[in-house]
């Protein structure tokens, strides 16, 4: 979005002209990005970055995304379009806005306070209830869980995995198999450098969004030498070594440590 919109000088007009624009660092500031993120994600059931959020005066958010196409286009409203119809809300209905944002901001706070409880204790009923939350997101055809944009999010079918081990089911190992066989034949995978794009701008994982992350591309070896234990498919097995390969060729510091990650406009 820097590119496509940030750097935009008919997009930066209408940005100053409207908002006052702050774009910080989540790396550098972890605790920030984690209180809007948990916006972003109660209020559309996902997240990811570039993370886009729109907030009151006194900071308290009301509207949130992730990617904003400069057109419209993948089912997403354009990035402008988008500022305008906020500008205009702000304009025609600031109280329910700032309502809404009050509720909000107070239901987050509750929730967070309920997370750092000590003393909730944990029932393996939330398994098996969150487990049947995943099967719903499901995509018999190509894979995955969620629509467009897809993302691997390897985290999950390892859950599924280690869900099937401890209770037997098969129905879970059948849709990780299938994730994984869907995911290495698309062009998220890159057939011939070897890693994982960071995800899908189409639910066939045919068009990647080209950046690749460290922290994907270890969890996705994880899952496809968990895939080949299961399966015994030498086609698992080689694309973990493919993985491997790319982090050691690419993403290795001379120095020692590897990069964090490589961008989507590398040349």
């Amino acid at each position: 979005m820097e590119r496509e919109s940030f750097e935009d000088e008919a997009t930066a007009k209408v940005m100053n002209e409207h908002f006052v624009s702050i774009k910080l660092d989540r790396e550098e500031r972890p605790d920030v990005d984690k209180i809007y993120m948990t916006f972003v994600q109660a209020t559309t059931g996902s997240g990811g970055w570039p993370l886009n959020v729109w907030l009151t005066p006194d900071l308290k958010p009301f509207y949130g995304g992730t990617y904003f196409p400069p057109e419209a286009k993948f089912g997403k409203p354009s990035f402008t379009d988008v500022l305008r119809q906020i500008a205009d809300a702000w304009k025609t209905q600031r109280t329910e806005i700032l309502n809404s944002a009050n509720d909000i901001s107070k239901r987050i706070g509750e929730s967070i306070a309920l997370k750092a409880r000590a003393d909730i204790k944990l029932d393996p009923l939330w398994l098996d209830r969150a487990i049947a939350q995943f099967k719903t997101q499901y995509d018999p055809r190509f894979g995955g869980f969620g629509n467009a944009p897809k993302f691997p999010r390897p985290s999950l079918p390892l859950m599924l995995l280690r869900h099937a081990h401890r209770t037997g089911d098969q129905d879970s190992v059948r849709m990780v198999l299938h994730t994984c066989d869907q995911m290495a034949a698309g062009g998220m995978y890159d057939q011939i450098g070897g890693g994982f794009a960071r995800y899908s701008v189409d639910e066939k994982w045919l068009v990647p969004h080209f950046e690749k992350m460290l922290y994907d591309n270890a969890q996705l070896l994880h899952l496809y030498l968990d895939a080949h234990l299961i399966s015994g498919e030498r086609r698992h097995a080689d694309v973990a070594r493919d993985i491997l390969r790319y982090i050691l060729r690419d993403m290795r510091h001379k120095d020692g440590g590897f990069y964090s990650a490589e961008d989507a406009d590398s040349e």
